[in-house]
């Protein structure tokens, strides 16, 4: 039995579901009367983009789509197909058309966000002419990910995380229907920890179904999952269940803490470890703008500008070249002074505001746009800054009762240092200069 488990493919692709009867989850999406449901009984289907977390079922819908429908299909995935691979799936497409009367067939992309817009260019003129039709799936917000004349030829179809009830579906088709798990004696006492662990990701709990059945089965004949069983397996196979993240959350926060910390050495050790998992670099790049503006911020504006470039870069070559720009812009924010002065600014103002959200504009400082708003005194005894000497007057610009309200504290670095002295001479009366 132990040789014939390692002939077969994982749990989750011997329970890959072939109709839309098997399909779990989804029914604002699947069920009956349903926009994907609808599409398959009409037989007219058009280009659309799936976006959900990973294992909610974007790769098997597609499928299933194709098969129910008797198409073609290809698939590509954007982690490592180039633009090459486009065109040659869009000129095997066209020639099989030339030879057959059969509908359009359906290219699936994996991924997709990881496209560079080169890449999704060469799409845009096969989807619109009917080459094919486009069934992209991604774990990314398209409207950022995916050039917008992409986007405008597709419609997008949100998937959620699969809930309790989907995933109790799942684990009991797969005690009675794998040609394996059938075979054993397995009780199922306790699904917390099962379900927990999984995430609402229906690949990731077979994936744990199967590594705490292969562990216990060696220790007994009769397999008990309960919550410490799971947890305890879970210990000793955290890389293996969670090979795509890696620990995910716990690697991401090392990686910002060690920027934080100013230690470029560690910075670069969590990247490698990221970027060896298979971790999203575009992901790694928004942590790293997220980064620039609350730990670093003023003290180095520079390091906004470049973690924005460093982020549109990835977007724009991909990997493996974008290790290149995460690796300098890591070793170029942990080796930055840093200051949260603007992080802490913007708390305490939000703070503020939430308690009060109708503190009303000050008269002089309003708009009057027409005569009646100008009769009233809408901006009236405004002071023109530029007219006065260094482009300063003092006038009141918070509402009544926030007059000398101070959210921003400046820090003790260069960058700061001046901004305080600007500060100071301008406003003595807020950030009065310490004898």
């Amino acid at each position: 039995m132990a040789n014939l488990n390692t002939l077969l493919p994982p749990l989750p692709e011997r329970l890959r579901p072939q109709t839309l009867e098997q399909y779990v989850g989804q029914r604002h999406l699947v069920g009956k009367g349903c926009v994907l449901s609808n599409m398959i009984e009409s037989g007219n289907v058009s280009s659309f983009i799936l976006w959900g977390p990973p294992g909610v079922g974007k790769t098997t819908l597609a499928k299933i789509i194709a098969n129910s429908l008797k198409r073609d299909f290809y698939t590509l995935s954007a982690v490592s197909s180039g633009v090459k691979d486009v065109r040659d799936v869009i000129d095997k497409a066209k020639q099989n058309s030339l030879f057959s009367s059969a509908a359009a067939p359906i290219l699936f992309i994996d991924e997709i966000h990881r496209f560079n817009k080169a890449q999704q260019d060469a799409l845009l003129g096969a989807v619109e002419q009917g080459v094919f039709i486009l069934i992209g799936a991604t774990t990314e917000n398209p409207s950022f990910e995916v050039i917008t004349p992409l986007l405008s030829r597709c419609q997008v179809f949100v998937l959620k995380p699969l809930e309790a009830a989907d995933l109790e579906i799942l684990l009991n088709r797969a005690l009675k229907e794998d040609e394996i798990l059938k075979e054993k004696n397995i009780r199922v006492k306790q699904t917390d920890a099962l379900f927990m662990h999984s995430g609402g990701d229906g690949r990731k709990l077979l994936n744990i179904l199967e590594i705490v059945v292969d562990s216990l089965s060696a220790k007994t004949s009769e397999i008990v999952i309960d919550d410490q069983s799971v947890c305890d397996c879970l210990q000793k196979n955290i890389a293996i269940y969670d090979k795509g993240g890696e620990m995910h959350y716990d690697i991401i926060s090392a990686f910002i803490k060690s920027i934080r910390g100013s230690d470029p050495n560690a910075a670069v050790y969590y990247l490698a470890r990221m970027l060896d998992g298979g971790e999203d670099p575009l992901f790694i790049a928004r942590r790293l703008c997220i980064s620039a503006a609350e730990d670093i911020g003023l003290a180095n504006p520079n390091a906004l500008l470049i973690a924005d470039s460093c982020f549109r870069i990835c977007h724009n070559i991909g990997m493996p070249e974008a290790r290149i720009p995460l690796s300098e812009c890591s070793i170029y924010l942990a080796s930055s002074p840093k200051s949260n002065s603007a992080y802490m600014a913007i708390n305490s103002a939000l703070e503020t505001v939430s308690k009060d959200q109708m503190a009303a504009v000050p008269l002089h400082l309003r708009n009057a746009p027409t005569a009646l708003m100008k009769d009233i005194g809408y901006g009236e005894n405004y002071k023109y800054s530029h007219d006065f000497p260094g482009h300063f007057v003092d006038q009141e610009f918070m509402p009544k009762g926030l007059e000398g309200k101070v959210f921003y504290e400046p820090q003790p670095n260069r960058h700061e240092d001046n901004l305080k002295a600007y500060l100071q001479a301008c406003w003595p009366k807020y950030y009065p200069k310490k004898l």
